[in-house]
């Protein structure tokens, strides 16, 4: 890991260019000495966090979901292996395409659909949809649709951690496009001058809205920004499960012992467009039908399948059993949400306004 001050340099540049090509990375990821039920674990948590997303998205098509949901399918790795090392007493934040990183800590797909449908039984009794999720015992402080929104908090939060002399950390979730708010560099600055135990976590998957990245920034790279202000930083696949545990656990572990913010930036792609079930392969700067084939082809889920077959710590037919276990449970989970309650019309005043 880079200490302070030092700076990038053309290896981490190449890796960067060598990453964001989506003919790249298609093959099995590297597994070998990793713990076997952590893996399985990760595969687990990885399928259903897809398949929730995949659920989601057909009930957004078919008109059972009033409000837009951002879907992160194709970045399940970045969730799951950020979590890893996490605790509920740790502070996390998200944003517009949080599902995941609530998921991550919490694998309970009925109390998602509930909120995102409404619900009074969902996370946040179906005030908050699906972009303004919150479930504190899990240690997820909240997400907003507002780009950038959450980062400032989790810098206030990882202050809040630190004067009260924990070794709890705080996580913020954003895109490259959110690189793009002011608030995000006065939150990187103020969390190296305060040595606030922050890991700031860049979703880069290359788009922001339907705009690519090459049309915003001189450069792909986000840890530049890392760099300017000498915080260390770890570059990684975020479409490899193992690469981002073990990018995330150093950084993590560093905050925890009190040496300040870390930043991590994990490429990866987002399989659906913008928002909803559409692909915007027709409203994207760059996005082809091949892109994302391309970029189906680097699916975090199976390359870590087809690793842990590889070495015979898995097989088809358990992957089968997985599988079906899953859809069951995800199934039921969505009926049960879709049949219960609204809020009573009451909630609106009891909820918002102080009477």
């Amino acid at each position: 890991m880079r200490e302070k001050g030092q700076l990038m340099n053309d290896l981490d540049i190449n890796q960067v260019n060598y990453l964001i090509d989506p003919a790249n990375c298609h093959n099995p990821i590297y597994i070998k000495g990793c713990d076997t039920n952590d893996l399985i674990n990760y595969l687990k948590m990885m399928m259903m966090i897809r398949k929730v997303e995949q659920k989601l998205a057909i009930g957004r098509r078919d008109g059972f979901i009033g409000g837009p949901v951002h879907l992160g399918v194709g970045q399940e790795a970045i969730a799951v292996g950020v979590s890893g090392s996490l605790t509920c007493d740790d502070r996390i934040f998200g944003a517009h395409r949080s599902h995941s990183h609530l998921l991550a800590l919490n694998p309970d797909p009925y109390r998602l659909f509930a909120e995102v449908l409404g619900k009074v039984t969902g996370f946040s009794r179906g005030m908050g949809g699906s972009m303004h999720l919150w479930d504190g015992p899990s240690g997820f402080y909240g997400s907003v649709p507002i780009v950038s929104g959450t980062v400032s908090l989790a810098v206030g939060a990882a202050m809040a951690a630190r004067l009260q002399k924990t070794n709890h950390i705080a996580v913020a979730y954003f895109g490259d496009g959110a690189m793009e708010e002011g608030v995000v560099h006065e939150s990187l600055n103020l969390a190296r001058i305060q040595e606030s135990p922050v890991l700031f976590v860049v979703e880069n998957n290359l788009f922001a809205s339907h705009m690519h990245i090459s049309l915003r920034q001189p450069s792909d790279m986000q840890s530049r920004f890392a760099v300017a202000n000498h915080i260390p930083y770890k570059l990684a696949d975020g479409n490899d499960v193992v690469a981002v545990k073990n990018a995330a656990s150093e950084l993590i572990t560093h905050s925890r012992n009190g040496q300040g913010p870390g930043f991590l930036e994990l490429i990866t792609y987002r399989w659906y467009g913008h928002v909803d079930w559409r692909d915007d392969i027709d409203v994207g700067v760059h996005r082809s039908l091949d892109d994302v084939d391309n970029w189906r082809m680097r699916d975090p889920v199976t390359r870590l399948s087809k690793a842990m077959i590889e070495q015979g710590i898995w097989s088809a037919e358990e992957e089968k059993k997985l599988i079906s276990m899953l859809d069951n449970q995800i199934s039921d989970a969505w009926e049960k949400a879709m049949n219960d309650s609204y809020p009573d019309e009451s909630a609106t005043l009891n909820c918002v306004y102080e009477i």
